[in-house]
């Protein structure tokens, strides 16, 4: 069984940074992909970042302005998160993908989820 938890979320101004992180616990595979979503209040839950054998991908609308990186030693994902905008507030999950993937798993694919850390950026 795995457990993740995240943490680092908080409110900010826009153009403000944060870091989020998410620590798992149980077997992570350093091949499983691991994710970052986030879903805002009236709006499906999106991807933002993931990680998987191959490299990272980012939604569009973050390039440039969010990292994601990822220690396997620590079983610990990473988002670093600047130039923050107001349309970035959401919450955000971890996810666990728990088989090799090369591609970006949908959403349902994901087996493991966090509990979310709110993001919030005001104008």
């Amino acid at each position: 069984q795995v457990r993740l938890v995240e943490s680092g979320g908080g409110s900010v101004q826009a153009g403000g940074s944060l870091r989020l992180s998410c620590v798992a616990s149980g077997y992570i595979d350093p091949d499983y992909c691991m994710a970052w979503f986030r879903q805002a209040p009236g709006k499906e839950r999106e991807a933002v970042a993931d990680s998987r054998r191959g490299g990272i991908s980012y939604v569009d609308s973050v390039k440039g302005r969010f990292t994601l990186s990822r220690d396997n030693a620590k079983k610990t994902l990473y988002l670093e998160m600047n130039s923050l905008k107001p349309e970035d507030t959401a919450m955000y999950y971890c996810a666990v993908y728990p088989y090799t993937c090369t591609g970006s798993p949908p959403p349902k694919e994901y087996k493991y989820w966090g509990q979310g850390t709110q993001v919030t950026v005001s104008s």
